[in-house]
């Protein structure tokens, strides 16, 4: 490659954090970095990065969109028989990532996932564009396919089956939840001395420590 990738660097110099200055509960906390995040109008600023792990051990990484922060978890959707969808049925401990590159700031998240239930997943099914809903029933997420047309061919027999009726969730798939057992907030800083703050649920409290960059 003729890029020198080792001599590619950023210095980080724009915030700091210090446990003395965050919210006691980290669910509020991530609220405010992500309002922060908003408000700087990042593009995809819900994306985050979902790793899950295998029967065999094996992780696997990948982004998918947070679609809402409810009863102290983070949901988001998918299709329940992807490969994603294995991994959680096989091991039921995930972890995320937010990666805010305009802020300097990086939110890492770990802990247990569930299936949320089948009427909330009515309900966003129902809020999502008639094209995505379509999408949910095209394609079997995570198997080979030989050609694109017939994934097209497959989205136009159901968006022709379907026109003018309502198009109901498919019953696999729904909503995840997260629980989180730690949430670490990460803030860049000047020569690689960055600040972290680690939340730990112990039993039903929060406690807040500091790491080492």
């Amino acid at each position: 490659m003729s890029i020198d990738i080792a001599a590619i660097r950023t210095d980080y110099t724009l915030q700091t954090l210090s446990e003395h200055d965050v919210h006691q509960d980290p669910l509020i906390q991530f609220e405010h970095w992500f309002q922060n995040a908003v408000h700087s109008q990042i593009e995809d600023v819900n994306a985050m990065t979902l790793c899950t792990v295998d029967s065999q051990g094996k992780p696997h990484g990948r982004i998918v969109l947070l679609k809402g922060l409810e009863e102290e978890s983070f949901i988001f959707f998918t299709n329940y028989l992807s490969h994603k969808g294995q991994e959680i049925h096989a091991n039921p401990f995930v972890s995320l990532v937010f990666y805010w590159k305009e802020l300097q700031r990086q939110v890492r998240i770990e802990g247990c996932i569930q299936k949320i239930s089948e009427q909330a997943s009515n309900n966003y099914f129902q809020s999502r564009p008639r094209e995505s809903q379509v999408g949910a029933w095209a394609s079997l997420q995570s198997e080979t396919l030989s050609e694109r047309q017939i994934l097209e061919k497959r989205f136009e027999e159901i968006s022709n089956t379907h026109a003018n009726k309502e198009i109901a969730r498919p019953a696999h798939w729904g909503g995840y939840a997260v629980a989180p057992s730690c949430i670490e907030f990460w803030q860049g800083r000047a020569n690689r001395l960055h600040d972290r703050i680690m939340y730990k649920k112990v039993n039903a409290d929060w406690r807040i420590e500091r790491l080492y960059p």
